[in-house]
């Protein structure tokens, strides 16, 4: 019997007993998950998902969790410059040994559940249902008071206009000619 499953935006093809390296999964060495996004499941007559199979799933065990082989990206070379300037970085995988293959009732199965390689899935645990606020009591209106009328302030007492500058006299002709 095979499954192929969907886990970490990839599809794997699987077997009882066989060896994966898959994108992370939150888990310890020896921990079991289910994957339940199953795409296909063979053996002696085929199933295909419309995408996935209802009640289908797939058991691991999980071996190690470590960092696979560095990713080497090769800058374009340049004259006169080394032409192997690489950047890289380490992909953190899970290794995994496939120990059962479940067609139908994997929602009974009490093994925790990863999802597309992102971890757990907390539904097992009940979720306490949202407290409502508690009503607000009416606010007792305070007691009418008089309202003072607002003195309106005297016109202000105007100043009179500045007076203006007293226009130039006109320069001093010119004595004319000596």
């Amino acid at each position: 019997m095979f499954a192929v499953l969907k886990t970490g935006g990839k599809q794997y093809k699987v077997a009882n007993g066989d060896i994966l390296r898959i994108e992370k999964v939150t888990g310890n060495a020896g921990e079991k998950v289910q994957f339940n996004e199953i795409l296909m499941v063979g053996g002696d007559n085929l199933v295909v998902g419309a995408p996935n199979v209802a009640g289908a799933a797939v058991q691991a065990e999980i071996l190690e969790q470590g960092k696979g082989p560095k990713v080497i990206n090769y800058v374009k070379r340049r004259r006169k410059h080394s032409s192997q300037r690489r950047k890289g970085h380490r992909q953190q995988i899970t290794v995994l040994r496939v120990t059962d293959i479940l067609a139908k009732g994997a929602e009974k199965s009490g093994v925790s559940i990863a999802e597309n390689g992102r971890g757990f899935d907390t539904t097992a645990a009940p979720v306490a249902p949202a407290k409502k606020p508690a009503a607000k009591k009416p606010v007792a209106k305070k007691a009418a008071t008089e309202k003072k009328p607002v003195a309106k302030k005297a016109a202000a007492e105007k100043k009179p206009a500045a007076k203006k500058a007293a226009p130039k006299k006109a320069a001093a002709k010119k004595a004319e000619d000596k």
